[in-house]
This record gives C-alpha cells, structure tokens and sequence, in this order.
C-alpha cells in the first residue's frame, strides 16, 4: 500500500463530492436528512476556498483532503476516504503526513468534526486534543510533536 496525495484539480471536484456523499452522508444523516443540493452547496462553497488533495493508493483515487496551512496552524478538513477503504490504516497513513509536516514547521494541528462520527479515535490516538464543542462539532488541536 503506498498512500499519496496529488493536488484536486477542477475536474476532480465531482469525485470530491461523491466521496463526502458516501463518506460522512451517513454520519449526516443520523442527524439531517442528506439534501443534496445544500451539501452540494457547501461542498462547492469549501471547494472554492481551500486548497485540496485527491488521496491516492498506488494510482487509484480513495478519497479526499483539505489542508491549510496559516500562520499559526494547520488546518486538517475535508478528509473523506470512501467507505471500502475504512478502517485499513489509511486514514491512520494520511494523517502522518500531515503530523509530520506540521511537526517539522513546529505548527499545530486544529480539526474539527462531527460529535457522533466514529472518526474520533483516530485523531484521540493520535495526539489531538478537545479545546472545545457546540452542539454538533467537537473541535480538536494536536501540538506539534505530541504523538
């Protein structure tokens, strides 16, 4: 397994949304119904404002990934890896990356994500931290160098 990332390009936006549908639609829908158009939306909202990656394994797309680096931080979002590539250590795999980088620029690492998403052991075993919450979203950061 050789997990990468290639930069999205314009034609990978209809892949990027597909991978949300299937990815978090169901972690979505325990909550909302899933509106196609307002997730279409927001997707092309976020897709216009950030820079994104296409998660790759050897030549195959699996997924996708929005990281920003600002200032002060780096921004980990948009991580959506179709549901038949779950749970097989890539996410553990992409998320190193990032660490990695982030802990050479001594940067930390702020997410967020939904409270009900089983994701959340992937980022607690990696080092993140709760800073705080509203009613739907748990918002993380990790240190640079905490794992």
């Amino acid at each position: 397994m050789q997990i990468t990332l290639r930069t999205a390009v314009p034609e990978d936006y209809e892949f990027s949304f597909e991978a949300k549908r299937q990815a978090l639609g169901p972690h979505i829908a325990v909550r909302w119904d899933w509106n196609e158009d307002f997730q279409d939306e927001m997707h092309r909202k976020r897709w216009s404002e950030r820079p994104w990656s296409i998660i790759q394994n050897e030549e195959q797309s699996i997924g996708t990934l929005s990281v920003e680096e600002k200032e002060d931080h780096i921004r980990f979002g948009e991580f959506y890896l179709f549901p038949e590539h779950q749970r097989q250590g890539i996410g553990s795999r992409v998320l190193r990356l990032v660490l990695d980088k982030a802990d050479t620029l001594r940067l930390p690492v702020r997410l967020e994500y939904l409270k009900w998403n089983p994701v959340a052991t992937l980022y607690l075993r990696n080092g993140f931290g709760v800073v705080s919450q509203n009613d739907i979203h748990f918002f993380l950061t990790r240190e640079p160098n905490a794992s």
